[in-house]
């Protein structure tokens, strides 16, 4: 087929009027991979029925993609930089829709497992090239915008996940309704991919293959494994049985910050250059709000459709659409906040934290007070104030925790974010359903789970609230920081 000579084979940053248009097809693909990481949740039950499967193996396919989504992001981000971030994600995408079609039709729950991990692995290639783009193409505040828009997609693709996952169950029906969770992926897939070749320009390929990491992505890959093994598994005895891991990555950890100094004094280029942390502003703060946050965001979708279905005798679709207040005040704030945080900075973000902690505050108290018939109705306006919240932390602390990082470094630097990001998603998922299970799968552990969160933002908001205190939030002209960062 002959070259598309219609679009420009690279877009000038913050000059070409198409560049949005480039966000919205590759942030596409990112909803797409986000959404897989809660949409399965509620199709366990039918996973179950359909494949004859343990509720232990089914663990596995819950599990699995966050486990592999995790260990590759860092990759991901230095591989877009090095090669191109259009290469990377259409390479990658392309892998995504193979693998959903994989588990779509995997006959056995050992060949789930197996498309699951492949399919996590690729994803976390395809995600840090959202935010690379952004800092590519964008400058000035309309990337405040821009990162508003990925804050959205981050925010309502995670708390939208049971409610798509449900209705697709509605309609499929079992015992196979399941498989449709993931082959849904393939038309949705292929549209993206085609209008992503169209629209996706490229962008300048910063190093050579010989200069791409290897060694430092194996020390940090087994790194993170080690921290993550435990705790996705934590459901099923994970901590219990694999608690020695944590130790092993403490000499990991420490082999790898070795590794990347002596890359540093060899000029050659690291995995992740240290100056992330140590002269890049905002980044190490923003990036610790972002850990801390999820812990308590992304535990609470997993307690929310166990104890609905189970003690409330929900259906998927009803339980996935008892949330939509919580997707609606996110949505709309992700867009508000993404604006305001161009003029006032880690203000936007104490807002949310305040707002997320009175809505789960609220909702926990609730479940105490009454009755479980009522629960549902009772708790939407505060789900809302929960969800404006979220809304208002995640989009505008990418923005500052991002401003300031070099366009060469926007990917790995995006790779760590999201990977501390996965890291906490996957403790607080672990914490919240330990206390959950620890009262009986009760109201009582419903509303315990919801101040288990409402604590673990409540520590996210010290973070900002000192941070703030220190200088880095006062972000007052977010244009004058990025633009000064594009040249550093």
């Amino acid at each position: 087929m002959p070259p598309v000579t219609t679009q420009p084979t690279r877009y000038e940053p913050g000059t070409d009027p198409r560049r949005w248009r480039a966000l919205v097809v590759t942030l596409a693909g990112g909803f797409m991979i986000l959404l897989d990481v809660s949409i399965v949740t509620v199709a366990i039950p039918s996973i179950q029925q359909g494949l004859g499967a343990s509720e232990s193996g089914v663990q596995w396919v819950v599990s699995g993609y966050p486990l592999t989504f995790g260990l590759a992001l860092v990759a991901g981000g230095r591989l877009g930089d090095a090669f191109g971030r259009r290469t990377i994600y259409l390479v990658a995408l392309s892998g995504f829709v193979l693998t959903s079609v994989f588990a779509g039709l995997a006959p056995t729950l050992t060949l789930l497992v197996v498309a699951r991990l492949l399919q996590g692995l690729v994803a976390g290639l395809v995600t840090p090239q959202n935010s690379g783009l952004i800092q590519d193409l964008f400058r000035g505040a309309e990337r405040g915008r821009a990162f508003g828009v990925l804050g959205a997609t981050i925010g309502v693709s995670t708390a939208a996940g049971p409610v798509i996952g449900g209705f697709i169950l509605g309609v499929a029906g079992e015992p196979d309704g399941w498989r449709w969770v993931f082959l849904v992926n393939l038309p949705f897939g292929l549209l993206t991919l085609v209008l992503a070749m169209l629209l996706v320009p490229r962008t300048p390929k910063r190093h050579t293959r010989a200069d791409i990491d290897l060694v430092g992505i194996l020390l940090l890959g087994l790194t993170v494994l080690c921290l993550m093994f435990p705790v996705v598994l934590s459901d099923t005895g994970g901590l219990r049985r694999f608690w020695w891991l944590f130790p092993i990555a403490v000499p990991l950890g420490w082999a790898f910050l070795r590794w990347e100094r002596g890359r540093v004094r060899a000029d050659r280029a690291p995995l992740v250059h240290m100056s992330l942390f140590t002269a890049t502003r905002g980044y190490p703060s923003g990036a610790a709000i972002a850990a801390i946050f999820f812990c308590g965001f992304s535990g609470i979708w997993l307690v929310f459709a166990v104890y609905f279905q189970t003690n409330l005798g929900l259906s998927p679709l009803e339980s996935g659409l008892a949330v939509t207040s919580f997707s609606l005040g996110s949505a709309v704030s992700s867009w508000l906040a993404g604006r305001m945080v161009t003029r006032w900075g880690n203000r936007v973000t104490i807002t949310g934290l305040l707002l997320m902690i009175a809505g789960l505050a609220t909702v926990g108290v609730l479940g105490f007070v009454v009755d479980k018939d009522s629960l549902v109705l009772v708790i939407q306006f505060p789900l809302l104030v929960a969800g404006i919240g979220t809304g208002a932390v995640i989009s505008p602390n990418t923005a500052l925790t991002l401003a300031c990082v070099p366009p060469g470094m926007s990917g790995v630097a995006s790779g760590v974010l999201q990977t501390g990001q996965r890291l906490g998603s996957a403790v607080g998922t672990a914490l919240l359903a330990a206390v959950f299970h620890a009262f009986a799968v009760s109201a009582t552990g419903f509303s315990v789970a919801m101040l288990a969160a409402t604590v673990m933002v409540l520590a996210a908001l010290v973070v900002a609230v000192t941070e703030r205190r220190g200088g880095l939030g006062e972000t007052a002209d977010l244009a004058e920081v990025t633009s000064g960062s594009a040249g550093a």
